[in-house]
C-alpha cells in the first residue's frame, strides 16, 4: 500500500497544472491541424526532389531544431531513404567533406535566421546542392536559399511566457514524419524491408521471412501415406529437435496431410492399436492448413493462434514441403500468443 495520504480534493495548483497542460497540448494540436490544412503541392516537390536524386538526405538543424533534425533523419533512414545528420557549426570545421554531389540538404530553422545556418547556406549553393528549408517563412535567409520550402507558418510557442521551442519543435517534427513517409511510400516501401532496417528490434523479428526461421525439410518427421504409423514412428526416432507431427506428402513431396502426437495418443486411448499397422492415410489430418516460406513470422504465429495450432507445414510456391513452423519455436517472439495444445482436427 501507497504511504501517501488519500485525497478527496484536488488541490488548487494541481488543477492549475493539469488545466495548463491541457492549453498546451491542445495549442500544438491546433497548430498541426492549421499546418495539415495549409498544406500544398511544396511536399509533393521536396518528395519529388529527393527522389530524383541518388545521394542522401542530409540533415542540419541548430539546437532543438537539430534535435528534431536527427530524429527525422532516423525515421528516413528506417523507413528507405538514407540520411545523414550534419551539426551546422562542426560543418565549417571540416565536417562538410560528409557531402557529396548527389546529396539533398534538408535544413531546419523556424526563424530561418539562426547563425549558424545562414552561415552554412552560401556554402551548401557554392557546392550546387538543393536545400529543401523547413522554416515557418519562405521570406527568411533559409527560405530564400531554399529550392522547396515547406512552410510552418507563424506558430506560438506554448507555454506561459511562449519562449520555449515547443509549438514550432512540434511542428517540424510532423512536417519530417509526413514528408519521410510520404517517400517511403512513393517508394513502395515494405514491412519485410523495414524488418532489414531493425533486425535487433521485436518488430523485425516479428516480419522476418519464416524461411529464416523454419525448421528445414531436414529437420522434419515425413512419411508417405502408405506407410503404417508403427513403421513412421519407429523409422523417423531421432535425438534431434523432434517436433510433434510428422508430415505426409505425395510422390511429388507436395503436403497431403498432417499426424501429431495428440492423434497417436488419442488412438492408444481408443484402445485402436490395431490401427498402429494400418497406413497413416486413415488416420492422418488430410489438407492440413499450411503457409508458405515466404510468408512473415507474424503471419505463422497469428495463424497459429487463430486456428489453435501447434504446428505449421511451411510450403514454397509449388506447394512442395519446405519446412515446419512449430509453437515452441516461437512462442517466445510474440508474449501475447499463448502455447495452445488443441491442433487441427486431428492434433
Amino acid at each position: 500500500m501507497s504511504s501517501l495520504p488519500l485525497r478527496s480534493v484536488i488541490e488548487f495548483s494541481q488543477f492549475d497544472q493539469l488545466r495548463d497542460a491541457r492549453e498546451i497540448i491542445f495549442r500544438e494540436a491546433d497548430a498541426l491541424r492549421e499546418m495539415g490544412r495549409s498544406l500544398s503541392t511544396e511536399l509533393s516537390d521536396a518528395v519529388d526532389l529527393i527522389r530524383s536524386r541518388q545521394g542522401a538526405v542530409i540533415l542540419t538543424g541548430m539546437g532543438k531544431a537539430g534535435i528534431i533534425a536527427q530524429k527525422i533523419c532516423a525515421t528516413l533512414s528506417s523507413t528507405g531513404t538514407r540520411s545523414h545528420f550534419l551539426h551546422p557549426a562542426e560543418a565549417i570545421h571540416g565536417d562538410l567533406g560528409c557531402l557529396h554531389s548527389d546529396d539533398t540538404v534538408l535544413a531546419l530553422s523556424n526563424s530561418g535566421e539562426t547563425e549558424e545556418i545562414r552561415r552554412l547556406l552560401p556554402i551548401i549553393q557554392k557546392m550546387d546542392l538543393p536545400i529543401i528549408g523547413i522554416t515557418a517563412r519562405e521570406t527568411s535567409s533559409l527560405g530564400r536559399a531554399s529550392q522547396v520550402v515547406l512552410c510552418l507558418g507563424e506558430l506560438k510557442e506554448a507555454g506561459l511566457h511562449q519562449l520555449a521551442p515547443s509549438t514550432s519543435t512540434t511542428a517540424m517534427l510532423a512536417m519530417g514524419d509526413a514528408l519521410s513517409l510520404v517517400i517511403s511510400k512513393a517508394r513502395g516501401f515494405t514491412p519485410l524491408e523495414f524488418a532489414t532496417y531493425h533486425p535487433g528490434g521485436s518488430l523485425g523479428r516479428r516480419l522476418t521471412k519464416i524461411s529464416e526461421v523454419m525448421r528445414g525439410r531436414e529437420e522434419v518427421r515425413v512419411t508417405y501415406e502408405s506407410s503404417s504409423i508403427r513403421e513412421t514412428f519407429v523409422r523417423l526416432c531421432s535425438p534431434d529437435r523432434r517436433s510433434g507431427a510428422v508430415i505426409i506428402v505425395d510422390d511429388s513431396n507436395r503436403v497431403t496431410g498432417i499426424f501429431t502426437d495428440s492423434d497417436l495418443v488419442r488412438l492408444l486411448e481408443e484402445r485402436r492399436d490395431e490401427q498402429l499397422d494400418r497406413p497413416i492415410s486413415e488416420v492422418m489430418t488430410a489438407q492440413p492448413i499450411t503457409i508458405q516460406s515466404d510468408a512473415s513470422l507474424d503471419e505463422a504465429v497469428e495463424l497459429l493462434k487463430s486456428r489453435k495450432l501447434s504446428e505449421l507445414p511451411v510450403v514454397d510456391r509449388q506447394q512442395n514441403l519446405a519446412g515446419l513452423i512449430d509453437i515452441t519455436d516461437v512462442i517466445g517472439w510474440q508474449p501475447q500468443t499463448e502455447p495452445n495444445k488443441a491442433n487441427h482436427p486431428a492434433g
